[in-house]
């Protein structure tokens, strides 16, 4: 090179030419998982400063469904020993557990002889669900002093003999008026419902509602109404001392409060027809014979069948007139046809003595034999292409008209 030469520009280095197909560098490919993106500063603080918050109301949602769990009313009868309604008795249960008696709940007969002991008290409410004789006696057989809520007839035959019932009062605040302990010590209680009739030597108290007396070696008590037993009675008046010395007496009391009628093998074998009460079965025959009496009086208001006339009357050329004129305004030239082509037919085919299941081959080839028309010519007018204008249709009406013609005169 001489001096003269000029210096030649540096070339710049080529930068690296991908191959067709792999992926341009600082771009992920499509299939290549993308990082996550970091959550935003305001994302974060908002956590930061509602975290405690939601924590607070999530542990307040919490704590209140356990409370409302464990608190919840307990579901039972009347006076039964474990329901927390108003008309149940857990709470007398619970203060004569707190008094040392032991309350054992009994749903059954047969539970509450299980129970029982001879220094026990048999506590029975609600007797209309043991009125079937055979639990009567089965329960008068129970060992231990007895306690009657409300007894019903079969109940205080059996339970309480010698004791009838009397007038019912009003369940009130009334004064005890005997000299029993038990009633004196409590005073003032709601008592009242039915009043009974004390045999001689009993004990009877505000106003008879309450009746005590010994049967057989035991005490028996007898109260009218059980109100003052219930939880919602309980805090007034006197009502909790009188429930608690009258229930309180023996170190055990067997509870027995039914929730549904008992029902044993000394019924015998129960059919469905036994389980409904007689009532449903006579409001059943009423239902039918009103039934029968309405589907009665509909069947006069029946009448003959009624003829109407027709409004209008359309002879049958209007109505052929009226297609055609659609069929023009439509351009349908090829419905036309079929339709003319369809009438011929089926006036032709019975006068050939065909079957209605012949093929077009065998109308035409009996067309052509009875008229000595050409076969094709036939076949074309009665099985052709559709004509393209309406001088073609008409034609073709005057062609079907000629070859019905010569088929009948033939």
């Amino acid at each position: 090179m001489t001096p003269d030469a000029p210096a030649s520009a540096p070339v710049p280095e080529a930068a690296p030419v991908s191959a067709p197909g792999a992926p341009l560098p600082g771009v992920p490919s499509p299939g290549a998982p993308s990082p996550s993106a970091p959550a935003s500063p305001r994302a974060q603080d908002l956590w930061r400063r509602w975290r405690g918050v939601l924590g607070v109301l999530a542990f307040m949602v919490v704590l209140a469904a356990l409370t409302a769990l464990v608190t919840q009313p307990r579901p039972g009868g009347y006076l039964d020993p474990e329901a927390t309604t108003p008309g149940g008795a857990h709470a007398l249960a619970r203060l004569l557990r707190d008094q040392g008696v032991e309350v054992r709940p009994a749903r059954t007969v047969d539970e509450a002889r299980e129970l029982a002991a001879p220094d026990s008290l048999l506590l029975v409410t609600r007797t209309e669900f043991l009125a079937a004789g055979w639990l009567m006696d089965d329960l008068a057989t129970v060992p231990g002093d007895r306690l009657l809520v409300e007894p019903v007839t079969q109940a205080l035959q059996s339970l309480a003999p010698g004791l009838g019932a009397g007038a019912l009062t009003d369940v009130e605040p009334r004064a005890p008026g005997c000299a029993l302990p038990a009633a004196v010590k409590a005073g003032t209680a709601v008592t009242g419902g039915v009043s009974y009739n004390a045999p001689s030597g009993a004990t009877s108290c505000y106003g008879g509602g309450v009746i005590r007396y010994t049967d057989g070696g035991r005490t028996v008590t007898v109260l009218g109404s059980g109100e003052f037993m219930s939880n919602r009675r309980l805090a007034e008046e006197g009502d909790a001392a009188l429930a608690m010395n009258l229930a309180g007496t023996r170190p055990v009391v067997v509870w027995l409060a039914p929730t549904f009628p008992q029902a044993g093998p000394a019924d015998g074998e129960t059919s469905l027809a036994d389980l409904i009460p007689p009532g449903v079965t006579w409001a059943a025959v009423q239902l039918l014979a009103a039934v029968v009496l309405v589907a009665l009086w509909r069947v006069r208001r029946l009448g003959p069948v009624v003829a109407e006339r027709l409004p209008v009357v359309v002879r049958a050329a209007e109505t052929a007139e009226g297609r055609g004129r659609l069929y023009r305004s439509r351009g349908a030239r090829d419905r036309a046809a079929a339709a003319l082509r369809a009438a011929a037919l089926d006036r032709i085919v019975p006068r050939l003595g065909l079957a209605g299941d012949v093929t077009p081959a065998g109308v035409v080839a009996a067309v052509a034999m009875r008229t000595g028309q050409d076969a094709q010519q036939a076949g074309a007018v009665l099985y052709g292409a559709a004509p393209g204008d309406d001088a073609g249709l008409v034609a073709l009406a005057r062609h079907l008209d000629a070859l019905e013609r010569q088929v009948r005169d033939s």
